[in-house]
């Protein structure tokens, strides 16, 4: 039965009682009629709604196709041949690993650690994340400048445990890495008896890198990942590296210094390039070559990267076609360009107007709670004000688009359209170096489905792609804007003051605004947090990791709760009423289950809480809502109900 509110009363399973499980009472049913396609992971509202806007992007590169003529440079031009030259399988099977033989040939070349570092410098340029890597981003110390940051790097399975733990799903992703390895050597012309040796080497290698490389819960701690060193400086962590002539050969020029993220890792690679033959860094170097490009080559590479990635550790059984994985590619290298068609065709400008009524509301809930928080003292409430005030939003698509006029593609080259296109991306990322911030910048494409806060500008973003139905609906109820894109905005809001975001001042300088007391008062809510998530489990009984999902487990408890009151304020302008048996407040948390409903593989479910910030889909509807009051008003849990948690363990931070 459809309503004409919004909400689709068969995506609900009514034998589950929303007071012990409320995520699969909302859910139940859509989880049930949506069994995952042999080609995804998972699938739920977040991939639904990407593939919905992939078939959309897909007619707008049908309709490029028609045209006879496109400018050169245009953006339409290079859109429609960097697709050309990813369809063209014909093409691409017939070359198989031919375009990269030109990298081989400057790794047999290799002479010299000297050589060595110079090729790394290269690869990084376009891209091939070998040994560590560089970004550009604001100094966090004083954001009103960019600063080159280094970062750990270099391992081909997704995180240091896969080869340091002996835990049963480390075991099994790092016994089916050794046979993908070899593979990949056989693929680019070794014999069996060296590509076995050749993945030997790699793993041992990659382990000794995993061994050096900073945990995963500390590479998020804001503060730990803060290093500024000169030159000099970083001379002396990592001395077997000649800095100025890799900032040089990447285009940084001489910087007065940098940000090192994780300088014990850095000192561990240059102990490694003094004491690892440089026949293993070959090795190595012409594994991560292959398999960053393994997505433009044949079949046969395409269907090898696959069966680890795609299937080892993601669960999935068939590939996406062939239009879908090169609309990735055109999506990652051309996005913006083709964001700003995507937006005047499916943009409707009434949903930007209301869409910053909703935030809004929002923002104005957000402050009354910051003032009547009752753990926190006046005089750090009164930063946090200013934060929330300071705080910008970005709605929809920039305001002024990238320039790409310079960028060749042709349209039988879909590997040099990649490598010419990450050249093109990271010169436009070096030249910021010199230039002052550009706060217009967005760090996503209008046509993600997604969203995000960047704590150094202080920004909330929500791309188009996003503001579509189920999380946003014109024509809806305004309970599910409110429970859906509601509660995705007050997350993101929530950011801003999560373990980490809250670090930031209102200028997105990484400055403490806090009393001792109240950061004191904020941890022991967090612990809280930590611990709940801490005894959630998926597949096979691996536990959720609470420090890890901590930043974005307060995110959805900030944003239930931020989006629960701007609804309230809502329902006061515009009158309450029930439908179809369902009070506001009920229909409210239906909306919040909107979203994150999903279906997931095992073998995603155990890669996801060993690698990712997010808890699983359900955790994320039923850990908020066990913790909030009006939850427990508007379903009347009691005490023996699954959700029920004791008042002593609830907490609301914000």
């Amino acid at each position: 039965m459809k309503t004409n509110w919004g909400f689709d009363a068969n995506d609900l399973d009514t034998s589950v009682r929303p007071q012990d499980d409320f995520y699969h009472h909302a859910a139940g049913g859509w989880l049930k009629n949506n069994p995952i396609p042999k080609t995804e992971s998972r699938w739920g509202s977040f991939m639904e709604l990407r593939y919905n806007t992939d078939k959309q992007l897909r007619a707008i590169l049908s309709d490029l196709e028609t045209r006879k003529t496109t400018s050169r440079g245009s953006s339409e031009q290079l859109i429609r041949d960097f697709y050309r030259s990813g369809m063209d399988m014909k093409r691409r099977n017939a070359l198989g690993g031919k375009p990269l033989l030109p990298f081989f040939k400057q790794v047999q070349g290799l002479k010299s650690t000297k050589d060595l570092l110079a090729l790394v410098a290269e690869l990084h340029v376009i891209g091939v994340g070998v040994l560590w890597g560089t970004a550009v981003d604001q100094d966090s110390k004083n954001s009103t400048k960019y600063a080159l940051h280094i970062y750990q790097s270099g391992l081909g399975m997704p995180d240091r445990d896969y080869y340091l733990k002996d835990d049963a799903e480390s075991k099994r992703v790092r016994d089916a890495y050794l046979p993908f390895l070899e593979k990949m050597f056989r693929l680019i012309g070794d014999t069996p008896k060296v590509a076995k040796a050749n993945a030997v080497t790699v793993l041992a290698l990659e382990t000794k890198l995993a061994e050096a490389s900073m945990k995963k819960e500390d590479a998020r701690d804001a503060e730990k990942v803060y290093n500024r060193k000169s030159v000099p400086q970083l001379s002396k962590i990592a001395p077997a590296i000649d800095w100025a002539r890799y900032f040089k050969k990447t285009g940084a020029g001489a910087p007065a210094s940098v940000i090192v993220m994780q300088p014990e890792f850095l000192s561990a690679v240059s102990k490694l390039l003094s004491e690892v033959p440089l026949t293993d860094w070959k090795t190595y170097l012409r594994f991560h070559i292959t398999s960053d490009h393994a997505g433009y080559l044949s079949d046969a590479f395409i269907k090898t990267s696959f069966s680890f990635y795609g299937t080892v550790l993601g669960g999935a059984k068939v590939m996406k076609p062939l239009w879908r994985r090169v609309l990735n590619a055109v999506n990652g290298h051309l996005g913006e360009p083709l964001g700003k068609i995507y937006v005047d065709k499916h943009f409707p400008k009434e949903a930007k107007e209301k869409m910053n009524v909703l935030v809004d509301d929002l923002f104005e809930a957000y402050e009354a709670r910051l003032k009547a928080l009752p753990w926190m003292t006046p005089a750090t409430k009164k930063k946090a004000l200013r934060k929330l005030a300071s705080m910008n939003r970005k709605i929809g698509y920039p305001d002024k688009w990238k320039s790409y006029a310079t960028l060749v593609v042709k349209p039988d080259d879909y590997v040099g359209n990649a490598t010419r296109s990450a050249l093109h991306s990271h010169a436009r990322e070096m030249k910021k170096l010199k230039k002052p911030i550009d706060r217009g910048e967005w760090f996503m494409f209008p046509q993600t489905v997604n969203a995000y806060f960047a704590p150094n500008l202080n920004d909330i973003v929500f791309p188009a792609a996003i503001l579509q139905p189920p999380f946003f609906n014109v024509h809806a109820d305004d309970a599910l804007n409110y429970g859906s894109i509601g509660t995705v905005i007050g997350h993101e809001i929530t950011h801003g003051f999560d373990d980490q975001g809250s670090k930031y001042d209102h200028n997105g300088n990484l400055k403490s605004w806090w009393t001792a007391e109240d950061r004191k008062s904020f941890e022991k809510r967090a612990e809280i947090i930590k611990k709940q998530y801490d005894a959630y489990t998926v597949a096979d009984g691996v536990h959720v990791n609470g420090q890890l999902t901590l930043g974005e487990n307060i995110a959805d408890l900030g944003g239930f709760a931020i989006a629960y009151d701007a609804y309230q304020l809502r329902l006061k302008k515009t009158g309450r009423q029930d439908i179809d048996g369902y009070t506001p407040e009920q229909r409210f948390f239906l909306g919040t289950a909107l979203f994150e409903r999903e279906n997931s593989r095992p073998e995603f479910q155990k890669t996801q809480v060993l690698t990712d910030p997010h808890s699983p889909s359900e955790f994320r509807i039923n850990g908020p809502a066990s913790n909030m009051e009006p939850f427990y008003e508007a379903f009347g849990v009691k005490k023996g109900d699954g959700l029920y948690r004791e008042p002593s363990v609830r907490t609301t931070v914000w």
